[in-house]
């Protein structure tokens, strides 16, 4: 365990490296809910309420759904394995003494730890400045629920793009699987639009996914909202984390054969 701890704690002190990166970051999670404050501000004029929300709680739940949503920073996994396997260096996972995907958990691990500081500073100050009665859930059961959510999820998208850099051990690319999760995580995520808005039997059938257990529920739980859904979106999200890891070992004992390394 100490050798994951160590590729966390290297990786978060290489972060220090690219702190122009760190500035955009913290720019991006605050120009995005400044583009939400703008829009549901002149779709709130003359109402109280839209989809269930008041402005506030509408404000509340881009504020957190921004925040999830940088802390995802699994997507160039995918990306970063694929190469890997290209050009013939994926060589060096199959040496170091570490699993391949906990090399690639553990970084993440890293990344998002340190990146997490930032992102709630960013965050915090725009409640302050912008003087946001910001909405917070007062329930334990939900609030617990979305915490565990929130890693579950995280997780989940770390074995996804972990398993779609793997599919390259097969496929030449991977470029078509890569547009389809985005696409998905972008529509079904609930971090352009809440879920809540779209139409009933659209969202029913998105519950089926894991996207909708990434960002969106745990946005919604510690807003106050969804309360219901708590302890089997936890369930939900914990069972497809169980799939997903079933089904990368699948495809690691299948394809990893076929693998021929030129370089390390």
């Amino acid at each position: 365990m100490s050798k994951y701890f160590e590729i966390a704690r290297i990786y978060m002190k290489a972060q220090l490296v690219w702190r122009a990166d760190v500035v955009f970051n913290m720019i991006f999670t605050i120009a995005r809910i400044v583009f939400a404050y703008l829009l549901w501000g002149v779709i709130f004029t003359g109402k109280s309420t839209v989809g269930g929300f008041t402005f506030y709680g509408m404000m509340s739940y881009y504020i957190v759904s921004s925040f999830l949503s940088q802390l995802e920073m699994s997507s160039g996994i995918s990306g970063e394995i694929s190469e890997r396997i290209r050009n013939g260096t994926f060589s060096k996972y199959l040496i170091i003494p570490v699993n391949a995907e906990g090399y690639f958990a553990a970084m993440e691990a890293g990344i998002v730890l340190f990146y997490l500081i930032f992102d709630f500073l960013a965050a915090a100050a725009w409640i302050v400045i912008f003087r946001i009665q910001f909405v917070f859930s007062h329930d334990l059961i939900s609030i617990l629920c979305a915490v565990f959510m929130i890693f579950a999820g995280m997780f989940f998208m770390l074995q996804l793009n972990f398993y779609l850099g793997l599919l390259t051990l097969k496929y030449q690319g991977i470029g078509i699987f890569l547009m389809i999760k985005n696409n998905l995580v972008a529509l079904i995520t609930g971090t352009i639009v809440p879920l809540v808005l779209f139409p009933e039997i659209m969202v029913e059938v998105m519950k089926f996914l894991p996207f909708y257990y990434v960002t969106y529920l745990p946005s919604m739980l510690l807003t106050g909202y969804n309360q219901e859904e708590a302890v089997l979106g936890a369930a939900v999200i914990s069972l497809w984390c169980l799939v997903m890891q079933v089904v990368i070992k699948m495809t690691w004992k299948k394809y990893i054969r076929k693998f021929d390394g030129v370089g390390i």
